[in-house]
Formats: C-alpha cells, structure tokens, sequence
C-alpha cells in the first residue's frame, strides 16, 4: 500500500514517520536507520560540542543511507550560539532542519536561499500559526503524553492535534503518545498527515548511544510510570520516575529555584542515567506510550510491524 501526504511528498520519504530529536541519542547510528526503514532520521545538533563533531556525524549518516535525513537544533534548552551548528547543515545541504524549543525566526533566516525543508515541534495552536505565518514547512506538533519538553496547558494529542490542524494549512505531524500503527492510524484520522516519535525509537537496537536500563526501564514500565517535572521553570518537560525526579519534585514543591534545581536538571545527570545507567543518580525522558513498548526491534522491524497494523486497519476500515 502506498501512504502518500503532504508530509512524505515535501521530505520526500515513502512512510509518513520521523524521529525525535532525541538529545544525546540521536546520531548516525539511528537517524540513518530509520531513514533507511522510509521514515526521515534526525541528528541532534546541539547535544555535539561543536561545528566539527556536527559535521562527522553529517557524513557518516550520508556514508550509512543515501535517503534524507535531517538536523534538529534544540535551541530553547541551550543557552549557546547556534549559528555555527546551522552553517554546517547548510553547508552540508541537509534535506531537513528542523527546531525544538526557541523562536524560529532567526533560523529560518540563516536558512533563506537553501533548498532545505523546515519543521518546527510546537506544543499549542498560537505556536503552530506563527511557525506558519514565519514559514515552516510542516508543524510537528506534541501533546502531554509525550516525553522530553511540553507545552504548558496539559492538553492531550487527540484535543490538540484537531485544533492545530483547522489552525493552519501547512502538513500536521502529530507527536505525542504515539508508537505503532494504530497511533499512526489515529493520527492520520485526527487531520495530521505524519507522525513523529521519539521514546519509542530509544528502545531500538540502532539507539545504540541509549543504556540498557534506559530500554529496559521502557520495557518494563507503563504509562503511569513517568512524571513531569520543571513546571514550576515554566519548562515542563516528562521523564521516567525514579529516586532522582522525587527529588526535583520536591525541590519544586518547596519553590526551589533554578539554581537549587540546577544540577539535578543538568545535562550531565541526565547522561548518567541514559549513558551510564546509574539511575539513582540522574533522570531520563520518556513518554506515555512507554505503556505500549513491550520489546527493543531493529528500527527495520518496528517499521513493517507498524506499517502492518496500520494496512490492517486500513483494510477493515475499506470494509
């Protein structure tokens, strides 16, 4: 069966499925793979040190697939000049830039003049019109099932993702809770003509960069497992729940500020948990839809089983 939208036309890509940015797990290993399996990878740009790391991975991505992939800039949650980590994706000519967390603007003026598409993850209708109105391509929107940073208004994927698609009229991404071909399915129902995810291609064997506890904690936990954490930051953002995320809860609970709660939001405990596994001592982003993981595939296998579910559903739907 042929799943043609707008989505798989403008990143020209044969199913309508991206990858999360993924900071700190999102590299060639994985972005190639899935690029491979007809979904679009991501390399997440900000988590590499600098524009020369940025440009290995590039290359080794275009060594492992000869499909479009793209760059995620995660510009809200690091404070540092991303213009030199840009310059690489246009000098490289990358299919797709994408951004996470900032003002697109800035962006999509460095990006005048090349050929590449540009997605913006937003997590409310006003985000998605003024991504619109400065240029995007698509809209990648998240609901609060999912893992990592969320929008402010606790408002689910099935609400949002209707609103946002009457709101614009670029291409939909649906992201948020989603991880097999039923999500798609109800995704594509909703108006959204793609979908992304991002916990669910943790627990892949090419998200090689993730500990296995990370994956087994996938495994074995449910959607009740996760907390969200940092609203009291404005930033609020889930994880899964451990010793650690009570910590900053109660942190929170008690209007610690920012510099209380600074080296337990940190960059480094974070990689202590997802690199090293040590997770009484770090935390580690993770969706809902860990309710709905139940094995660690190769990427190639996640994606026939889910394209499976979703031309069974397909087909009764025909019925």
């Amino acid at each position: 069966m042929k799943w043609q939208t707008r989505v798989t036309e403008i990143l020209s890509i044969q199913y309508p499925i991206i990858q999360g940015g993924l900071a700190y797990l999102a590299y060639s290993e994985l972005a190639a793979a899935v690029s491979n399996a007809g979904g679009l990878g991501q390399i997440t740009a900000m988590s590499l040190s600098n524009p020369t790391q940025l440009r290995e991975e590039i290359r080794k991505v275009k060594q492992l697939t000869n499909k479009p992939f793209g760059v995620n800039y995660a510009i809200g949650q690091h404070n540092r000049p991303f213009e030199d980590m840009l310059q690489v994706a246009i000098d490289e000519d990358v299919p797709v830039v994408s951004l996470t967390g900032g003002n697109p603007a800035p962006i999509f003026e460095q990006l005048k003049g090349t050929s590449s598409k540009k997605l913006v993850l937003v997590a409310a209708r006003r985000q998605a019109e003024k991504a619109e109105e400065l240029g995007a391509d698509a809209v990648m929107v998240v609901g609060q099932e999912g893992g990592g940073h969320l929008g402010r208004d606790d408002i689910g994927t099935m609400v949002l993702i209707p609103q946002v698609v009457d709101a614009v009229s670029i291409p939909v991404i649906a992201s948020g809770g989603i991880g097999d071909g039923r999500g798609l399915m109800a995704a594509l129902s909703l108006g959204a003509e793609g979908i992304e995810m991002g916990t669910r291609f943790i627990a892949t064997q090419e998200c090689v960069h993730a500990s296995e506890l990370y994956k087994k904690r996938l495994v074995e936990g449910s959607e009740s497992s996760t907390v969200v954490i940092k609203r009291t930051l404005g930033s609020p953002a889930r994880v899964i729940a451990n010793k650690w995320t009570e910590k900053i809860l109660e942190i929170e609970k008690e209007n610690g500020n920012y510099e209380q709660l600074k080296e337990y939001i940190s960059g480094l405990a974070n990689k202590r948990y997802i690199y090293d596994g040590v997770e009484d001592e770090g935390f580690a982003w993770a969706g809902q839809v860990m309710g709905l993981i139940n094995d660690v595939p190769a990427v190639s296998q996640l994606f026939n089983r889910m394209m499976g579910e979703a031309e069974k559903i397909r087909e009764k739907w025909a019925k």
